[in-house]
């Protein structure tokens, strides 16, 4: 395995020119534009992802009010909760493997189109805007920070058709907006199970049983430690779940939880 797929920077190299966009048409001086997320059109460098307003970074203050607003949600699985709770009916049933669960936003617009872009459309970029948005909600909650970042590893064979992890490339991120290392080298994958759409909750938990393990030398490291799982979207929990347990039960301290997006509540089994 190339190890610059997981640990590789994110590509600045032109990659082209865009569709519609004839090689020598752009305007002396301006910078290459990019897909706007609809796919209908472009925006320019250092223009809103979401509005393609003008703004200093990558999600312009409206937008960022109007889609990152934090809100109250379960400490344990982000879901949105009435105000005055501090953790859902099902966390208080079935206490997770994480002590602290942080996402920005729920899945949905425009947060569906750019996460689908950042994994599955060779736009590990987007890393430097969700990684930002992940460090805001951050300090927003004013809880203490990890002593280190662990992405929810993709396994091998993944990684190759993918080409980069998405995870590692937030994971990295938020150790360099937030001063806290990033290890990729810590937790592995060892196999992916069945595609889990339209697996239940229970069904998923029950396939990726024994599905993380950590690398050789790895459990002398986090003995003890305060670590943050990174990962773009939960959903039923189940994936992140199961890697959250095995760093526990190799002597990890605590385990929290950071995601860009939270799924809505999931149908009961």
């Amino acid at each position: 395995m190339n190890p610059g797929l997981r640990t590789g920077e994110p590509s600045s190299e032109p990659r082209g020119e865009p569709p519609g966009e004839p090689a020598g048409r752009r305007r002396p001086g301006l910078p290459r534009p990019l897909r706007f997320i609809g796919g209908a059109g472009f925006t320019l460098a250092g223009s809103c992802e979401v509005c393609g307003g003008w703004t200093d970074r990558r999600l312009c203050p409206p937008c960022r009010q109007q889609y990152a607003a934090p809100q109250p949600r379960c400490r344990h699985c982000a879901l949105p909760l009435a105000g005055g709770q501090a953790v859902c009916g099902q966390c208080l049933r079935t206490p997770p493997p994480v002590q602290r669960c942080l996402c920005v936003a729920d899945y949905g617009f425009p947060w569906d189109r750019l996460i689908l872009r950042f994994k599955h459309h060779q736009a590990p970029e987007l890393a430097l805007l969700l990684g930002d948005c992940l460090a805001v909600a951050a300090r927003h909650d004013g809880l203490p920070l990890p002593e280190a970042f662990v992405p929810v590893p993709l396994s091998d064979q993944r990684l190759a058709e993918r080409g980069y992890d998405q995870a590692w490339q937030l994971a990295r991120q938020l150790g360099r907006r937030l001063q806290r290392p990033a290890r990729a080298d810590w937790l592995q994958r060892r196999f992916d199970g069945r595609p889990q759409a339209g697996l239940s909750r229970r069904e998923r938990l029950t396939q990726l049983r024994g599905a993380f393990g950590l690398r050789a030398g790895a459990p002398a490291q986090v003995q003890g430690r305060h670590l943050a799982l990174v990962d773009d979207v939960l959903t039923t929990g189940a994936t992140a779940f199961e890697a959250a347990a095995t760093l526990l039960a190799a002597g990890v301290r605590q385990v929290d939880l950071w995601v860009v997006a939270r799924t809505p509540a999931p149908a009961p089994d």
